[in-house]
């Protein structure tokens, strides 16, 4: 008897922790389905996608690189935070033979500053690294919370582009990459009442790519450190983080948000997190 499923996709995708996530909250719920990885390269993303419109057990799929981008021409609807953002990271059948997309980054990757956000600031300040797809989501979402940004890439010139469209309106900087590796004396004001984070959003410090370096004189006294890198976990930027005295939150967290978004659009139930995602980090750690 076949089963429903869902799947991941990208180029490469062995490396993806979502088969697991959701593979554990499906054993959970007892779901009589699955949760795949499927390997698909750009020159077959077309084809992928129309196989998967006539399958009537597919249930949806996850994106990831380096097709966030590139589904949309090949999609029927997107929804306002999809487009707003300008890229999709989960694709569901609309029932009707049509493709839907949308982007759970942005939930995924608020979910784990809830309670910080409830708070009245008079100020919020996000300093956020890299350019890439995480880069969009993370941008869009902060930008929407009230932040100030500072986006710092390899091309500023690429940072002032992303802000141009994802975060026309107030006073946000782009800068480049390189100016937080070296310590800097800058005295910070009162930064009471205020909320600051330092963000990752670059694949720099994975495993395989080369080191983030930042030095975190150039982090505000009280600031949250949010790396995106999930392998590994704890990442040398998290580690020189805490070393510093702050705050941090691990790429986990936005990785099990956004899956949580994903899996009520797949399989119909919430997930579930009663256990507040324990167990899903030791079998994803161990």
């Amino acid at each position: 008897m076949t089963r429903v499923y869902a799947e991941v996709i990208g180029d490469p995708i062995a490396q993806s922790k979502s088969p697991a996530i959701h593979g554990c909250w499906l054993d959970k719920l007892g779901i009589n389905a699955e949760y795949r990885a499927c390997h698909v390269t750009a020159d077959g993303l077309a084809d992928y996608l129309a196989a998967r419109r006539a399958d009537p057990d597919w249930r949806g799929c996850n994106v990831t690189m380096p097709h966030k981008q590139a589904v949309l021409p090949l999609l029927d609807t997107t929804d306002p935070i999809a487009s707003a953002i300008g890229a999709v990271n989960t694709i569901t059948p609309d029932g009707k033979g049509g493709l839907t997309g949308t982007n759970t980054d942005a939930p995924g990757f608020l979910e784990a500053l809830q309670h910080d956000l409830k708070r009245t600031h008079y100020f919020r300040m996000a300093r956020i690294l890299g350019t890439g797809g995480a880069a969009r989501a993370i941008i869009a979402a902060l930008a929407g919370e009230g932040f100030t940004l500072v986006v710092a890439g390899r091309n500023p010139d690429k940072a002032r582009a992303l802000l141009d469209e994802l975060a026309p309106d107030g006073e946000h900087h782009a800068v480049d990459l390189a100016l937080f590796a070296d310590p800097t004396d800058f005295a910070f004001d009162d930064r009471e009442g205020c909320c600051d984070l330092v963000v990752n959003a670059s694949p720099l410090g994975m495993r395989g790519q080369p080191p983030l370096v930042f030095d975190w004189s150039h982090a505000p006294p009280d600031s949250i450190a949010y790396d995106v890198v999930t392998d590994p976990v704890r990442t040398e930027f998290l580690e020189n983080a805490e070393a510093a005295g702050f705050r941090t939150i691990d790429g986990l967290s936005m990785l099990i948000g956004q899956a949580a978004v994903a899996f009520e659009r797949f399989f119909g139930q919430p997930a579930p997190r009663d256990d507040g995602d324990a167990q899903l980090r030791e079998r994803l750690t161990a």
